[in-house]
């Protein structure tokens, strides 16, 4: 909770900084139509509740999604702490081929840093997970490598609803 989740997609899907989100009730949504090699790409991006009373909510949204983004906070240990619990969640009610992608967000407020860059880029590797404390290079990497491994034999693995590629 309180880690960013809703100014990251505010910041990926309105390319506007927003310095203060109101805390997500329940679930968002946002979308992004980008560019994947050579193909354009709809994100349906599912900003989820951090909140542990909506933990039982936010779990249903990981059905049959492509990709996961684990965030947490860099000024704040506990939201790192918290991690393993959320990638376990992840990993059970994901399919095997979901790429997760952890996120080391406020980077701007280096100064007030709580975990190390090394520490997290330790952890996400030791997890085989991508890593990465910038916005836009994690969306972008994510949907690259969800299309890339989906498409990769010229069968989509994907239904409509979970990635849209303009032909």
């Amino acid at each position: 909770m309180g880690v960013g989740k809703s100014c990251l997609l505010h910041q990926f899907t309105e390319k506007k900084f927003m310095a203060d989100c109101p805390h997500t009730i329940g679930v968002e949504f946002g979308t992004r139509i980008i560019e994947v090699c050579g193909q354009k790409i709809k994100l349906q991006i599912w900003d989820t509740a951090g909140q542990e009373r909506f933990r039982a909510v936010t779990r249903s949204y990981y059905r049959g999604a492509a990709g996961a983004l684990i965030i947490y906070d860099i000024t704040r240990r506990s939201t790192y702490n918290h991690l393993s619990s959320w990638l376990t969640d992840a990993r059970n009610l994901t399919n095997p081929n979901t790429v997760i992608f952890l996120i080391g967000n406020k980077s701007d407020l280096d100064g007030q840093r709580d975990v190390t860059y090394e520490e997290a880029k330790k952890f996400a590797d030791e997890n085989g997970l991508k890593f990465g404390e910038n916005v836009e290079e994690a969306f972008l990497e994510t949907a690259k490598k969800i299309y890339e491994s989906t498409f990769q034999d010229g069968s989509p693995i994907l239904t409509a609803a979970d990635l849209w590629v303009q032909r």
